[in-house]
């Protein structure tokens, strides 16, 4: 997959405040009063799954099903069950067809195939690209959601832990304020819950090329 250009996946998300270095250690009664209040949390979230898991997300998924796969499934179906009945002719009459009959209609089939997986391709690139613009116009939502609650929170660090490029090897359940998110996501950018789910359906396979079968050998006289 080609990589999202999100700043809502970086593996930090907000950044603790610069340590400034200390030549010596002062003494306690020395620290500012407002040391107590620099926040000192850390938490972790799931933001993929945060994403698709606000009535937000999930409306605009079931949107995105319904506008933009189904239409494409459904013709790219059609396409294929053509190929399919061309492939069929060819492998039941091919014996009785004269040559230039057979050859014409395996180029048929050939040509189909070519422009049905071109067709396919064309598809998943502009999925990819309209599934990628639904992300951007959510990550800026849960950006100002995660801020909030952060600041709220007293959270120094939150650490995406779906981007496989953040080196996490270990985070307490404890600290996973995903489903915490989706709730305030929810309560910020209210949205109806979709009735039912929209997991995107693939797009059928390619038919394969069909042999055409062997001529039928002359009976000798």
């Amino acid at each position: 997959m080609k990589k999202q250009k999100v700043a809502l996946f970086a593996a930090v998300l907000i950044a603790a405040p610069a340590l400034l270095a200390q030549t010596q250690t002062a003494p306690a009664a020395s620290a500012p009063a407002s040391a107590a209040h620099i926040p000192q949390r850390i938490g972790v979230i799931q933001v993929q799954q945060a994403l698709l898991s606000t009535h937000d997300g999930q409306a605009k998924m079931q949107e995105f099903q319904t506008k933009f796969v189904e239409p494409r499934k459904k013709e790219l179906d059609r396409k294929a069950q053509e190929i399919r009945e061309l492939q069929n002719k060819l492998q039941s009459g091919g014996a009785v067809m004269a040559d230039a009959a057979k050859a014409e209609l395996q180029r048929s089939i050939d040509d189909k195939t070519k422009r049905y997986n071109r067709d396919m391709q064309d598809a998943q690139d502009e999925m990819q690209a309209e599934n990628q613009k639904l992300i951007e116009e959510m990550s800026g939502k849960m950006q100002q959601v995660i801020d909030k609650y952060a600041q709220a929170g007293g959270y120094a660090v939150i650490i995406n832990v779906s981007d496989p490029n953040t080196p996490v090897l270990y985070a307490s359940s404890t600290v996973d304020i995903t489903k915490d998110i989706i709730e305030l996501y929810d309560k910020t950018f209210p949205t109806a819950a979709p009735t039912t789910s929209a997991a995107p359906k693939p797009a059928p396979a390619a038919p394969k090329p069909a042999t055409a079968p062997a001529p039928a050998k002359k009976q000798s006289q």
